[in-house]
This record gives structure tokens, C-alpha cells and sequence, in this order.
């Protein structure tokens, strides 16, 4: 990583408001004294501390998703000299393989379909994303997800099927006509966005063939892909450096930074003026003088009020189904209207997750009976009857994570899931169901083929169903549908 990246702690957060505060929440590079004397001759009341912290609360919820996204733009596309790199701008970059516990830009990473990546400027010009003919058998999906996170446009087997094409991704202030070659535009919400790729792997013999669709992906320039000359290029944005695990300490100051590509909406207006308030928005630029320690303590319990009530959510806004949660935690701007509380959630459970209708994810820390997954003291089973493995029209995954990062675990077999079709590899009971030995010890040869290795620690375990049938037997809606996974039994 970029040594250079800002490291601020939790208090130093909490500085940032309170001297915001005393400097005319906000005012840009203005002298403490002066911005004083200015508020007092426009009798402007400055923000109590109980509205101080509960507007650095409510912040904290609607922005969470915002800056991870940011973070993760800044690792992948603008910090060249990182370790998570990916690609510039308007380039795709393929990934050959699936992902593994060296990769941690993202929480809760997908282990099962090698990704592509392409973070879109849009600012220029629109953007055409061109896809290969896929052969039916094979899922694949395009997700294209902005910097509020909304999940606005998929191309794939689901969504547009898998002939070939052409679709244009355009800006929020774009306007025109859909050109001859395109068969679908897409409209993000910000300038910056992400577009991931999941193509699937049948084994690691597949890889060649995965390789083959993903040479097909192709990013251009509209004016490339009419063959007419380029606009003038947007002006180059100094990115404030930004790392995924740097935002806990940072959070604020990376907000500012993050809403400078939010535009403000009849949707968002309100929170945008509540955090203009108290210094926080675009170009916004903090002194860290003579802090209060009162108002350290406001921002401190403010950020720690937004974080439990994320948690909270997670736990309850979810069906519990045998101790899995099961929920729909991604859409686009009409799915969550307005509703930051659930869009934290989502980014806290998993960023740049599936519609529900794309993949659904039932995901749990307990066993059957609420205990905490722990594998530094137990062994557990997972069990799926005969016939009634997860109803899917692509494949279904379970993934292991470490309990406390979310991470994929380094492990003596490099195995990170298992998945469907993983099972002519599996051994079956006698009565045709289907064991997952779930431990951080191998079960021995006999059991290795359905062995998930786990950290010697708490776990976090999320089943991913890709294209959920619909009919039933299905889970969906989720939580409600007629199939049910199975409970974690703990094995001693």
C-alpha cells in the first residue's frame, strides 16, 4: 500500500467537527478568530452538541457505503503503486483466477467467479461496455454499481441473456440519443462508476475457457466506439489517498472527499444540508486546534450510536431462517428510497453485493442452536438433504470467512468454498444428502473432498445462490420462499 495515506485517529475525527464548529461549520480556510467574529455580526447559532452529535450519527449511516466505495475506487483505480491495483480509469482489467485471502480491498469477497473490473469516468463522455456471445450452459453477470452504491444497470445470463452486444453506460446530467449498435443505455447516479464482472468457473481446468469469455469484455470511449473524435478529457482529480481498512480511522475526512462525486438530489438534499451544517461536505477544509473535549466526546459517541444501530440492523432487518439471515440488502435508487440505514447494512454485510433477484445470500456467525461459530472450539456440519441442495438456475456456493475481518482465511488446501459444481467431487451419505465438514483441522482423507477449512477463530459463513429460481421450490422472497437452508450443528 501507499505509504503516504492519511492515518488519523478516532479522536482526530471527532477535532475535525469541533473545530469545524468553532470556524463557521465549514467556512474554507478561514482564521479561527475571524470566522468567530464573522458568526457572531450574521447571529448565526451554531449547532448544539446533542444536534451535533445526532447529525454526525445520522452522517455516519448515509455515508458508510459512500466511502467504502471511495476507498475502494482509490485502491483500485487511481493508486498505481498499491498492492490492490486493478486498472485506470476506463480500462478492464481480468482476473484469471478467483480470489484468495491475499486480496482484502473487499469485504466478503466472492470465491467462486473470477472477476473482471472496469471503474468508469463519465465525465467526458459515455462509456459502451461490448460482451462476447457466452455459451448457455456458462452464468455470467455485469453489475454496474455507482458511487452511492445503487446497483443501476446488469447485463448477463439473467438479465439480458448471453448473445453479444453493446450497452452505454452514461452520467446523471447526460443527455441524447441512443446511437445506432447500442441495445440498452444505463444511467449512473454519480460520475465514478464501478462495473464488476462474474463469469463462472466450472473447475480450475476451467480456467482457459474463463479467460476466453473475458477477452471478449471490451471498455471504449463513445467516440471511440462511433469512430468520431474524443471530447476534451475531464480535468485530472487530485484523489485524496484512501485505503479500505484506513476509513474507521478516517471516516470524515474521507466523507468530504467521497461527496465531492455525490451529486446533491431531492433524495439526499436534506442530509447533505444537515452535514453542511457541521463542516462536512465537498471542498470542506478542517483546522485541528484547540479542540473541546466535549465535542470529542459527541463525535465520538456519535460515530459509535451509527455503528450499533448498522449492527442492529443487520441482526434484525433480516429473516432468521434456522439462524441464517436471509434478506435483500441491494437494488438501485427506487429499492432503497431513501433508506441509508439498510443501504449501511448492505455495505457493511458484503459491498457490491447482487440484487436479491441476482444472487441471494443467506449468511450467519451462530450455529443452530444462536451459539457464536467458533472453530477454535468446535467442529460443525452442514448438511443438505437428498434433492434439496439450494434452487438455483446457475450454481450455489457456501464461503468461509474469518469471523472478525470478513475475510477469506489462508488454508493448508487453498480452498475457500464449496460449491455446486464442486458435488461430482463430493462424497454423499448413504441417504443421498450432502455433508459440509466445517473445521479448521482436516477431517481426515476420507472427508477431505467436503472439508471447508476454517480459521482457528470465529467464523462468518455466506451462502451465495446465483439467478434464485423464482417458482418454487425457491428462497425467494428472501426469507419467505419454501426452501430453507439448513441449520449448523455443531459436531462436538
Amino acid at each position: 500500500m501507499n505509504t503516504s495515506r492519511t492515518t488519523l485517529s478516532i479522536g482526530a475525527i471527532c477535532g475535525v467537527f469541533a473545530v469545524a464548529l468553532l470556524v463557521g461549520c465549514g467556512k474554507k480556510n478561514v482564521p479561527v478568530t475571524t470566522a468567530i467574529e464573522a458568526d457572531k455580526k450574521a447571529s448565526i447559532a451554531a449547532p448544539s452538541i446533542e444536534e451535533i452529535k445526532a447529525i454526525a450519527e445520522e452522517g455516519f449511516i448515509y455515508g458508510l457505503p459512500i466511502v467504502m466505495n471511495y476507498a475502494v475506487m482509490y485502491e483500485y483505480a487511481v493508486d498505481e503503486g498499491g498492492s490492490q491495483f486493478k486498472a485506470p480509469f476506463n480500462q478492464i482489467k481480468n482476473e484469471p483466477r478467483v480470489y484468495t485471502y491475499k486480496d482484502t480491498a473487499v469485504i466478503s469477497p466472492n470465491s467462486d467467479t473470477p472477476y473482471s473490473f472496469t471503474w468508469l469516468d463519465l465525465r467526458a463522455e459515455p462509456i459502451v461496455l461490448t460482451v462476447p456471445a457466452v455459451e448457455e450452459k456458462r452464468y455470467y453477470a455485469v453489475m454496474m454499481c455507482d458511487g452511492n452504491t445503487y446497483n443501476y444497470g446488469y447485463i448477463g445470463s439473467r438479465a439480458t441473456g448471453n448473445e453479444p452486444g453493446s450497452y452505454m453506460v452514461v452520467s446523471p446530467d447526460w443527455k441524447g440519443e441512443k446511437p445506432e449498435g447500442i441495445k440498452q443505455v444505463f444511467t449512473s447516479t454519480t460520475p465514478f462508476s464501478l462495473v464488476a464482472y462474474r463469469t463462472q468457473l466450472f473447475n480450475p481446468e476451467d480456467m482457459p475457457n474463463v479467460i476466453k469469455v473475458q477477452a471478449g469484455y471490451q471498455v471504449e470511449l463513445l467516440s471511440a466506439f462511433l469512430k468520431q473524435p474524443a471530447p476534451t478529457a475531464a480535468p485530472k482529480i487530485d484523489f485524496l489517498p484512501a485505503s479500505t481498512p484506513g476509513i474507521k480511522e478516517n471516516f470524515f475526512q474521507y466523507l468530504d472527499a467521497a461527496l465531492e462525486f455525490v451529486p446533491t438530489t431531492d433524495q439526499n438534499k436534506d442530509i447533505h444540508a444537515k452535514l453542511a451544517s457541521i463542516g462536512i461536505g465537498p471542498a470542506k477544509v478542517f483546522d485541528f486546534e484547540d479542540l473541546s473535549p466535549e465535542h470529542k466526546l459527541a463525535f465520538v459517541e456519535a460515530l459509535k450510536a451509527g455503528d450499533a444501530k448498522v449492527s442492529k440492523y443487520l441482526a434484525e432487518g433480516t429473516k432468521q431462517v434456522n439462524n441464517w439471515n436471509i434478506g435483500a440488502f441491494f437494488g438501485d435508487q427506487k429499492f432503497f428510497n431513501g433508506d441509508w440505514l439498510k443501504r449501511a447494512a448492505g455495505a457493511r454485510a458484503g459491498i457490491y453485493a447482487n440484487d436479491a433477484i441476482e444472487a441471494t445470500y443467506p449468511y450467519t456467525r451462530v450455529d443452530g442452536n444462536g451459539d457464536t461459530l467458533d472453530c477454535s472450539k468446535s467442529n460443525y456440519t452442514l448438511t443438505f438433504p437428498a434433492g434439496k441442495t439450494p434452487p438455483v438456475n446457475a450454481f450455489w456456493s457456501v464461503t468461509m470467512y474469518d469471523g472478525k475481518t470478513q475475510l477469506l482465511i489462508e488454508n493448508p488446501i487453498n480452498r475457500y468454498i464449496i460449491n455446486s459444481p464442486m458435488m461430482s467431487n463430493m462424497k454423499k451419505n448413504d441417504d443421498g444428502s450432502l455433508t459440509i465438514y466445517i473445521q479448521h483441522e482436516s477431517p481426515g482423507a476420507d472427508k477431505e473432498a467436503n472439508w471447508l477449512p476454517a480459521p482457528n477463530d470465529t467464523v462468518y459463513l455466506a451462502m451465495r445462490l446465483y439467478w434464485p429460481q423464482t417458482e418454487a421450490p425457491s428462497v425467494l422472497p428472501p426469507g419467505e420462499g419454501s426452501w430453507k437452508p439448513p441449520s449448523i450443528v455443531k459436531a462436538n
